[in-house]
């Protein structure tokens, strides 16, 4: 106060710090969603479907994809209306509060650790073709694994930057030798190979389970959204990422298959250890496997790397709203990067392993596959219901001229991850749910934490002894 009783004006507070940098911009971000999403499960996928379903599984491909393409112009508009990072978990919370917020970010943290470990074991896999041993010890391949994951975790505390250059880098690797195998194997196609079209018939349970089998392969479309504060320009990079990526990923599984389908029989892909070297061999003659092998490590490398960055983001979103325990909010060094989240997650990841590598690690981790893709499935379907809220409660940060057309795709995005959780099963749903349920400790001791925070901080106010104007005056 001046010396007359009258207030002064003062300056404005300063904005916060940014706790997060921006460093990724539309490639790296494009990378992160292609390259989370083009992982291990192409490599083995037509074998898979020719054998479940045949040449019919073609249309299971094209109705999945347009499910993803679906959820991806959701994560779009989200990324374009509400830029924070969470993603899916930010959405939720946005659009119904601090119990579906938590759960969501419960669920897909838990997802995306337990399936970098299945990740991991692919990666190991692929390099037994080259160093037998990884494969035979079942101790060797953990602790090979577990090294690959502390790797890219010190890789991607380094920054955001840092790990979106891996990303980057091994996404090209990857994407370009897979490209060209589908599209000149196109020019081998011999249409005999598509008869019998449906083997095992054609039904709608069977297109369920072939949508289902390959759902896998399009988990990640939602990348771009998870880091959103080290985006570029995120209202413009992240739908784009986004379209961009699902697109991609979408045409190259779909043209790979119809080539690998038309160039193999049936019964012959059907038996395939490694679809996509048998028909290497039969484009460009001689043997293939340990090229193909040398692409899908690349490949494991890269999903893995880009599944770490996101694994310390989403506690860091829900920590900085009191969903998580503090310090995973907390941030580091120059380049503001997650360790605490990090390094705990790649922890998590590291006791799975070890505690499962007796039992065979790939059978053990097949079942966490499954199960990652339901945790993962459950944010889609809040996301897609959120855009939906957010349109009648919010809609002036969406583009008013599309609000139909924004909430029918939201509608439909919704119904198809509905039917994509029907169709994992009964046994993975139920231990899904339970997963789910489990978090339900963690938030209740998160609110009762809170509650404690504010009571002390009314009883030092209350504690205060009250300062009237005469006492200013008298000083």
């Amino acid at each position: 106060m001046s010396s007359n009783g009258s207030a002064t004006a003062e300056p404005p507070p300063a904005p916060p710090p940014r706790r997060l940098k921006r460093s990724m911009g539309l490639w790296m971000a494009t990378a992160l969603v292609v390259g989370n999403m083009i992982g291990s499960g192409i490599f083995l996928l037509p074998a898979s479907l020719a054998a479940e379903a045949g040449p019919v599984s073609m249309i299971g491909w094209a109705f999945t994809g347009a499910g993803a393409i679906l959820l991806a112009l959701v994560f779009a508009n989200l990324g374009r209306a509400l830029p924070r990072t969470g993603g899916p978990y930010a959405y939720a919370k946005r659009a119904f509060g601090d119990f579906v917020g938590f759960q969501t970010a419960w669920g897909y943290w838990i997802a995306v650790w337990a399936g970098n470990a299945a990740i991991a074991v692919a990666f190991v896999g692929y390099l037994a073709v080259f160093w037998p041993a990884a494969g035979t010890d079942k101790l060797l391949g953990a602790l090979v694994g577990i090294a690959l994951i502390w790797l890219l975790t010190a890789t991607n505390i380094l920054g955001a930057r840092e790990g979106g250059a891996v990303q980057l880098v091994t996404t090209v690797l990857k994407f370009v030798p897979l490209a060209i195998i589908g599209v000149v194997g196109l020019f081998f196609i011999d249409g005999g190979n598509y008869q019998p079209f449906a083997p095992h018939g054609a039904s709608v349970s069977l297109l369920s389970t072939t949508a289902a089998l390959t759902l896998w392969a399009f988990i990640g479309l939602e990348s771009a959204t998870v880091p959103a504060d080290e985006v570029k320009d995120p209202e413009r990079t992240i739908p784009r990422a986004t379209i961009i990526g699902t697109v991609l990923a979408t045409v190259l599984y779909v043209v790979a298959t119809v080539s690998i389908m038309g160039i193999i029989p049936t019964d012959q892909l059907a038996a395939s250890t490694s679809p996509f070297a048998d028909a290497a061999g039969q484009i460009f003659g001689g043997g293939w496997d340990k090229v193909i092998a040398l692409v899908a490590m690349i490949s494991t490398f890269g999903a893995l790397n880009g599944w770490i960055l996101l694994q310390g983001r989403v506690p860091l979103a829900a920590a900085e709203d009191g969903m998580f325990p503090a310090p995973f909010a907390r941030v580091h060094g120059e380049r503001k990067t997650p360790v605490f989240g990090l390094v705990v997650s790649s922890v998590l990841v590291t006791a799975l392993m070890l505690m499962n590598y007796t039992k065979g690690l790939v059978d053990a981790f097949t079942f966490v596959i499954l199960l990652a893709t339901l945790t993962t499935l459950v944010p889609y379907a809040f996301s897609a219901a959120a855009q939906a809220w957010l349109w009648l409660v919010e809609g002036e940060k969406f583009d008013i001229k599309h609000m139909v057309r924004d909430v029918v795709i939201a509608t439909l995005a919704f119904a198809y991850s509905l039917w994509a959780i029907a169709g994992a099963g009964n046994d993975i749903v139920t231990k899904g749910f339970l997963l789910l349920l489990g978090g339900i400790p963690v938030y209740i001791g998160m609110r009762w934490w809170q509650t404690r925070q504010v009571d002390r901080v009314i009883a030092k106010v209350a504690e205060r002894p009250l300062v009237t104007a005469g006492d200013g005056d008298d000083r």
